[in-house]
């Protein structure tokens, strides 16, 4: 884990330290009451980065999360204390996620909750996968998804729109390109 590593230095530790001040505290707290309310375990529920840490970064919980939203999603939840074998339950909770429709620009490295490198990520995909809990029958977190508006027109209706100047585009009466210039003149 994280204790294994040298420390950072300069540049490494600044850019460390903007990553965790993006970490809220709240929306860690909402993420884990509503794993708590879909799973039906009884968890700490405190927003606190040591707290969202221990209890998700052996990723088990993570997986068993998946398999209440879609069940038979993570077919193997690892145990015991090799590290390799638990990082591997985060990269199926990834998996899944991505399957469930989460984007892949708002999932996480595995080891951004692995070596507590990046949190906040781990937030903004567990918001994410949240918002598409109601689409599982699930209590959602976040903000409604929207839906696909699909809009169908006719040839007709679209030749009579290609005729028309919108009013976005200004006015052209009076213009010309007399006096324009662009640049330096060159004088001769």
């Amino acid at each position: 884990m994280a204790s294994n590593r040298a420390t950072k230095s300069g540049f490494a530790a600044e850019a460390q330290r903007k990553i965790n001040s993006k970490y809220s505290e709240e929306l860690a707290q909402e993420c884990l009451e509503w794993i708590k309310i879909v799973t039906g375990e009884d968890i700490n529920v405190s927003g606190d980065e040591d707290n969202f840490y221990q209890t998700l970064k052996d990723g088990a919980l993570l997986c068993r999360l998946v398999n209440k939203m879609q069940p038979g999603s993570v077919k193997k939840i690892n145990g015991g204390s090799l590290a390799f074998k638990l990082m591997e339950n985060i990269n199926a909770f990834l998996e899944s996620a991505k399957k469930m429709g989460v984007p892949p620009e708002e999932t996480f490295q595995t080891v951004d909750l692995w070596e507590k490198q990046n949190l906040h990520s781990v937030v903004i995909c567990l918001q994410s996968l949240g918002r598409k809990a109601s689409k599982f029958d699930l209590p959602a977190i976040g903000p409604k998804e929207a839906e696909k508006n699909v809009r169908t027109f006719t040839e007709e209706q679209l030749r009579a729109g290609q005729g028309v100047i919108s009013l976005q585009y200004g006015s052209n009466k009076g213009a010309n390109q007399s006096g324009i210039n662009f640049g330096n003149t060159r004088h001769m």
